[in-house]
């Protein structure tokens, strides 16, 4: 066994075919495009379109509107910039109480009827906000210790000196 390999640890050897397969493997670079605010009113707008959608076909929110959710949650979180990463999971629950609130059921009731409505849309897909807001929430973390490595790796890794630089 090689100085190298033993540095490697056990799974030395493999490590020139795992970076093989990853480069094969390698999903496209998403380019973050968002701003907080864009990530904010695109999680808004797309959440309301479903939620009236959802309304006008099955008469209250429901399974379109919580999948149309889940998708909004983690495309934000995917395209936000890193510097406003946390926009992202912070937008969901305001777009989800906003689009039930707007497109819940009213019973016929008036005002009181439509309160009831909203609590009631609250209560019951619960599962779809807490299914979005921690898919944003992890793809945001999971990009936010991504970026401290790169930028720490790169630091140390670099293969230049840090005297003084050439004029």
């Amino acid at each position: 066994m090689s100085y190298r390999s033993a540095q490697r640890g056990p799974l030395g050897a493999l490590a020139p075919a795992i970076t093989a397969l990853a480069r094969v493997v390698r999903l496209p670079q998403v380019q973050p495009k968002l701003t907080g605010l864009g990530t904010g009113v695109l999680t808004v707008v797309v959440t309301l379109a479903g939620g009236g959608l959802d309304a006008l076909l099955f008469d209250g929110p429901g399974v379109l509107f919580g999948l149309l959710f889940v998708a909004v949650c983690v495309t934000s979180a995917l395209y936000v910039r890193p510097y406003d990463l946390v926009a992202a999971p912070i937008a969901a629950p305001i777009a989800f109480a906003t689009a039930i609130a707007l497109t819940g059921d009213d019973n016929g009731g008036g005002f009181v009827g439509h309160l009831l409505g909203i609590f009631t849309g609250l209560a019951l897909l619960t599962g779809w906000l807490y299914t979005g807001t921690l898919l944003a929430a992890t793809i945001v973390g999971v990009r936010a210790l991504q970026r401290s490595w790169r930028r720490r790796r790169s630091r140390r890794c670099s293969a230049e000196r840090r005297g003084r630089s050439r004029r």
